[in-house]
């Protein structure tokens, strides 16, 4: 099948959006740090990017995205969340509309804090460019926004009355309650119940049947943090709500739990024995994914050469594995599906790469074993942080950047020697420091493959001959 074509409509290379000027710092400088994540809004008009200065960017894409153009549009963050600690995770608001103000929110997590609501755009931000600016541009940025949050939920560890670590959140469809993970356990939260009308989450499911045995648990259940979560849709009867949730450990074990019904654990499994007959690797489940059917389970580890598909039907039966994509990185590379085209079935899997590519699966769940890409691209000049594709299948927004150490060397060699005749040989002594290789957020099409456009135009060319 022929890959379609992929066009860059918009991009901009500064992941920390306006940052104030200092008397030790005139300017501020765009690469002292680099994009980590990417998402959209459940609307499609916005995303969210989290970067690793503690900031948090909303981009507002213009109506006009699509509109041919000589270059691509220089995007500008329409608000910045300066955070008071580097998050771990982010969640926007699953019912978010650019027309709804109540609805423009989002979660965020940081060390040592509550998990933190948010809105999206501060009153001091608009989300909306100001009508003497021209259509096609977007708003004019705004400072970084340091405003008190919304609301404020608690998660800790009564013992010492500490703040667990948020490694994961997760708020679903239809939006009144969301999940968090962390060391041992998952909590879900009531939005409504903030931490002013109760000290507790709503519900919270240890992962081990004990923290104080000494093998935690004593193999049973999944011990570890939990990295990842992502929520089972619900295709039946319209679609709403979600089914089993499935959450990862940095321990490679993955779970099933039912929050919706008994509030209890399905299954559990590890997928180190799996990832090693696969000859995929892995370090430490990052990512959990659902298929759009709700049927098979995507699980990407981190410093893997692939991703592994379970069918969740029944078993937790390993589908195969999805290889070809270069992970070796302790980096977070985040991916994301989409249902797949009528032709093909199944559904798709976009995933970035360590150097820099973003690989295509297609008809995935369609057959067993290894799976090769189906096509790819050259999207980044460093590590492809997340890839997210947009509702409507006809745009992915991509993420870079990764730190990289280089060796300096310093002259050591002294300056009364260099007039000697008998001069000492140079000594040199290698200093290491670390670099931002490049990092950048940018916005691609996707339209007809070019062998289709050539025969439409072939066709289009033959009717204007007649």
């Amino acid at each position: 099948m022929d890959s379609p074509s992929v066009n860059l409509v918009a991009s901009t290379s500064n992941p920390n959006g306006p940052l104030p000027v200092t008397k030790q710092q005139p300017k501020a400088q765009p690469r002292d740090s680099f994009f980590k994540s990417v998402q959209w809004s459940a609307d499609g008009t916005t995303l969210f990017t989290s970067s690793f200065s503690n900031r948090v960017c909303t981009f507002v894409l213009p109506e006009t995205l699509l509109q041919p153009r000589e270059s691509p549009l220089e995007l500008t963050p329409t608000s910045t969340l300066a955070l008071p600690e580097p998050t771990s995770a982010i969640a926007p608001c699953p019912y978010f509309a650019l027309e709804h103000p109540a609805t423009q929110a989002l979660l965020t997590a940081s060390t040592d804090h509550p998990i933190h609501l948010r809105h999206a755009f501060p009153p001091s931000q608009s989300p909306t460019p100001s009508p003497s600016s021209p259509a096609t541009r977007s708003p004019s940025p705004q400072p970084p926004s340091s405003q008190p949050p919304l609301a404020t939920f608690r998660l800790i560890k009564h013992e010492t009355e500490a703040y667990l670590p948020i490694a994961s959140l997760l708020w679903p469809s239809p939006g009144t309650h969301f999940v968090a993970g962390t060391s041992n356990r998952i909590a879900l939260f009531d939005v409504s119940r903030p931490d002013s009308l109760t000290p507790d989450p709503l519900l919270t499911i240890p992962t081990i049947p004990s923290t104080r045995h000494l093998s935690k648990g004593g193999g049973v259940g999944m011990r570890g943090t939990v990295s990842a979560l992502a929520a089972q849709p619900v295709v039946e009867q319209g679609g709403s709500g979600w089914g089993l949730l499935a959450a990862g450990t940095w321990t490679r074990s993955v779970g099933l739990y039912d929050l919706v019904r008994s509030g209890e654990c399905v299954a559990t499994w590890g997928v180190a024995g799996a990832a090693g007959e696969m000859g995929v690797g892995g370090k430490g489940v990052m990512q959990v994914l659902w298929s759009p059917c709700g049927r098979y389970l995507v699980v990407n580890e981190r410093d893997a050469t692939g991703l592994l598909v379970y069918d969740v039907r029944g078993t937790h039966r390993l589908l195969g594995a999805l290889e070809g994509r270069d992970g070796r990185t302790n980096q977070r590379l985040s991916c994301d599906v989409f249902p797949g085209s009528e032709g093909v079935g199944g559904f798709e899997v976009w995933a970035g790469t360590r150097d820099g590519r973003v690989v295509v699966w297609e008809g995935v769940g369609n057959q067993e074993g290894d799976v090769r890409p189906s096509w790819d691209w050259e999207a980044h000049g460093s590590a492809v942080g997340a890839a997210a594709m947009h509702m409507s299948g006809s745009v992915v927004a991509t993420c870079s950047g990764a730190w990289k150490v280089v060796d300096e060397e310093e002259d050591t060699s002294s300056e009364d020697d260099s007039g000697s005749e008998l001069s000492t040989p140079e000594r040199t002594s290698t200093k290491l420091r670390v670099v931002i290789q490049e990092t950048s957020l940018k916005v691609w099409s996707l339209g007809p493959s070019n062998s289709a456009r050539s025969q439409r135009e072939s066709v289009e060319d033959g009717e204007t001959g007649d």
